[in-house]
């Protein structure tokens, strides 16, 4: 059994596999760069290790360094949490070739996989429903309109590495191509260092449904039903939730089996999600497999009561999967709202800066898996998620409700987020009506603003009260030479 773990990442993910290193008495080594000194995760492992420059090639995608820092520590695994190096095939095989035990899969399947053309291969030889389109690159555009003539407009031009919706345009008229192909190279190749494109027929008004799916080394592959992930701005999940409004039962049933077969034809072994694109006539078409963990795994705790991330650590100390498809039973409804340190009246463009006062919500059913606390600053160098807020209940309407209340209870002061667009979202007739499709946001929220409330002076100058206690607390304590501990880091407290 692996007994030390290195996390590879920052932020609330690392806090979330610390977390449940400390459940299975693992001891857990976190890495940081230098803006990261004071971060929730470092506070929260065994070990730490500094990485030095905030600059992401210097600290958190800087291979030798995280495996020298393995080393130093002793690690006997390493998990990579999302982002980063997390699908990073070299990353992979080199934690394979110094006998460091990768928490994912292997590095041949993260290197297929990777790309989206061998993947429409595979999936094609397996019998996964595939959109319409090419299964190799194509740097001419005239060959690629000549492939979507055949097909037929709207088409697709995507980048045939990365994600995250770089490197993809939409084409609508033949005259659109060659601007449109150049576009999607150039930012592919900015944004992966690669610029090879592809073509695929556009799904029109689709749902984005991604299945967890789980593989031991032995063969066995199951899924862990469905998420509905169709809530996107500039093609980045904010909204996620399971079940989704949009399968019946049947429909799950197909779709499931269809990413049971997606992983055993690409020989997946660990967590993954076979991520599909639903129709409104309810025909489904494989778009992409995710070879890690995802952001929204939490919603499919909730409702299945099964640790994804104990799942991968004894996936990959070599176990089988204690699980069977019979034993996954989905119970109520979770639904999850990403909340980072963004302004949405701006284009949700990052706001970072210093968190000056943070109060998170509490009560029966919510979960927040955050990597924040009052005092800390959140980076420009970095994704500037802050937290995923999950709530759970019964049935949709009930968790829909509970996930209001949560983000009117939630507070952090300092930095812009979401928060009043997220609870608009939730509000809407459109919403509630499980009327979510890839374009909701464009279609319903295009020109959102945020309603004029009044200003409650009292709890504000509380507030202020609190953070200058809490700041006074914090420079003292940090113009020390001591130690971190909670005990200080977290500020003032009354018993």
């Amino acid at each position: 059994m692996i007994k030390k773990i290195l996390i590879a990442n920052r932020g609330e993910i690392a806090c979330r596999v610390i977390t449940t290193c400390k459940e299975m008495g693992i001891e857990s080594v976190a890495v940081y760069s230098d803006v990261d000194q004071k971060a929730l995760h470092v506070l929260m492992a065994d070990y730490s290790y500094c990485l030095g420059e905030s600059e992401p090639s210097k600290s958190y995608l800087n291979i030798d360094k995280i495996m020298d820092a393995a080393k130093k520590s002793g690690a006997d695994a390493i998990h990579p949490g999302y982002g980063f190096l997390a699908e990073n095939a070299s990353f992979a095989a080199r934690c394979e070739k110094e006998g460091i035990i990768f928490i994912g899969p292997p590095a041949s399947v993260i290197s297929d996989l990777g790309d989206k053309t061998i993947a429409r291969q595979i999936m094609i030889k397996g019998g996964v429903p595939v959109t319409p389109g090419m299964t190799q690159t194509e740097p001419d555009p005239l060959v690629l309109a000549r492939e979507a003539d055949k097909i037929g407009y709207p088409v697709l031009i995507k980048a045939a590495a990365g994600g995250g919706g770089k490197g993809m345009r939409i084409v609508k008229h033949p005259g659109d191509m060659q601007e449109a192909c150049a576009a999607a190279s150039s930012e592919a190749a900015s944004a992966f260092g690669n610029g090879a494109i592809y073509l695929e027929k556009y799904i029109e008004k689709p749902r984005h449904v991604e299945f967890q799916i789980l593989a031991d080394a032995f063969g066995n592959v199951i899924h862990l039903l469905e998420r509905e992930c169709s809530i996107q701005r500039r093609h980045q999940k904010i909204i996620e939730e399971t079940p989704s409004p949009g399968l019946t039962p049947s429909l799950r049933e197909e779709m499931g089996k269809a990413a049971v077969a997606a992983a055993k034809a690409s020989g997946y072994v660990n967590a993954g999600t076979i991520e599909f694109l639903l129709d409104r006539e309810g025909r489904f078409y494989f778009l992409e497999v995710n070879t890690r963990l995802q952001v929204e795994h939490p919603i499919t705790e909730m409702v299945t009561g099964i640790d994804l991330v104990r799942q991968q650590i004894e996936v990959a100390s070599g176990k089988r999967l204690s699980l069977t498809q019979k034993d996954v039973c989905g119970r109520g409804h979770a639904i999850e709202c990403r909340v980072y340190a963004e302004d949405p009246e701006k284009g949700f463009f990052p706001s970072p800066g210093k968190i000056q006062f943070f109060q998170q919500p509490t009560g029966p059913g919510i979960r927040n898996d955050c990597g924040v606390y009052s005092g800390v600053e959140v980076p420009v160098d970095y994704d500037p998620i802050i937290s995923k807020l999950v709530a759970y209940a019964e049935d949709r309407e009930k968790a829909i409700a509970k996930m209001i209340k949560a983000l009117g209870e939630y507070v952090i002061i300092g930095v812009k987020t979401p928060i009043p667009f997220l609870i608009d979202v939730l509000k809407s007739e459109a919403f509630a009506a499980g009327e979510t499709y890839t374009d909701f946001i464009e279609k319903h929220f295009g020109n959102w603003s945020p309603e004029e409330k009044d200003i409650d002076m009292a709890l504000i100058s509380y507030l202020m009260d609190e953070i200058a206690g809490r700041d006074k607390a914090q420079s003292q304590m940090f113009s020390s030479q001591e130690a971190l501990s909670p005990w200080k880091t977290l500020g003032n407290f009354r018993l």
